[in-house]
């Protein structure tokens, strides 16, 4: 059972549904991460050591989401007999960003405008490091380059950054579990291996990454892999939700580490859930957990896209014995 959870602090009436359904799930998430996993019977010299730096955007807000990313990169070394260095790093309080020393990268999510920070000294230092991420990438004396992934808020920033979309506030904010449905460039895709078309994610935004602009994806070497949902009734444009930036830099613009188990008793709280209800409605509170119970869509998704980014880590670095 996740170390979250407090049994001494029930907050709501079916609190004890929650936890006897929960091992149930962390018993399908082990045979999910078991059966993905592309790790296990590799040949080490020594036992790896992955050194992963997250890249907090939260701005000090109450999230979830750093909870989760630490969450699956605990659960991942444990699975795959690694050892994992992890390092966080507060960019839009403190201005920190990692050296290169580290092998993966994970830029989290955060609250507030992708496009009002232009300019600001936080953003700075963030293109200076993205910046020396890919000249290291591109020296071709070193041959095992750092990986990044880029989760909604960053992915915003970087689609921004690289001119490659509008990135635009939206009429209403996206808010639930949508499912989010492939282009033909994902069918290779190795971080959705294992996943099915359309998936399902937690999406959580008030802006959007639309209007891509094919001439620099060509230029860049970059390729779009998932749009959100069809809504003929709906004259808007559908969002990019996922995209290959080049060989070592992905990101999504939904939140890959949401868990379910976690997400669930979060908006069950009394305060989580009258706020959600105050923003968004009553129904869309009980579908988001109707939704987050259902093991076929968001706990799949969470075994599934960031351990298969760790993956592709560990198996770049590895030396196999003939």
């Amino acid at each position: 059972m996740p170390d979250f959870v407090d049994y001494r602090k029930p907050q709501t009436s079916n609190f004890l549904c929650i936890v006897k359904t929960a091992w149930k799930y962390k018993s399908l998430y082990n045979s999910l991460v078991l059966k993905n996993s592309y790790v296990w019977g590799m040949n080490w010299n020594e036992k790896p050591m992955l050194r992963v730096a997250i890249l907090d955007l939260y701005e000090g807000f109450e999230n979830q989401g750093m909870r989760c990313i630490r969450e699956i990169l605990n659960q991942f070394a444990e699975f795959n007999h690694i050892e994992i260095e992890r390092r966080e790093f507060d960019v839009r309080l403190k201005n920190e960003v990692p050296d290169l020393s580290f092998d993966a990268y994970i830029s989290s999510g955060g609250p507030g405008s992708p496009i009002d920070s232009e300019g600001s000294d936080w953003e700075t230092a963030y293109w200076k490091w993205l910046d020396e991420l890919e000249s290291f990438n591109n020296n071709e004396a070193n041959t095992v380059k750092k990986q990044v992934f880029f989760i909604c808020h960053s992915f915003q920033l970087v689609c921004r950054h690289y001119k490659l979309a509008t990135v635009s506030k939206r009429k209403s904010t996206s808010f639930g579990v949508f499912p989010i449905h492939y282009l033909h460039d994902a069918e290779n895709e190795p971080i959705f291996a294992g996943l099915p078309d359309p998936f399902y994610a937690v999406d959580s935004r008030d802006y959007q990454v639309i209007q891509p602009n094919h001439n620099r994806f060509k230029l860049m070497g970059a390729s779009i892999l998932a749009i959100e949902k069809n809504r003929p009734h709906i004259p808007l444009e559908r969002a990019i939700m996922a995209i290959r930036f080049n060989e070592n830099m992905i990101g999504t613009q939904f939140h890959p580490e949401a868990d379910a188990i976690g997400m669930s008793l979060h908006l069950q709280t009394p305060d989580r859930k009258k706020t959600v209800i105050e923003n968004h409605g009553e129904e869309k509170w009980a579908s988001m957990i109707e939704q987050l119970n259902d093991p076929d869509k968001i706990l799949y998704t969470y075994a599934h896209i960031l351990p298969n980014f760790l993956q592709q880590v560990v198996e770049r670095m590895q030396v196999v014995e003939v």
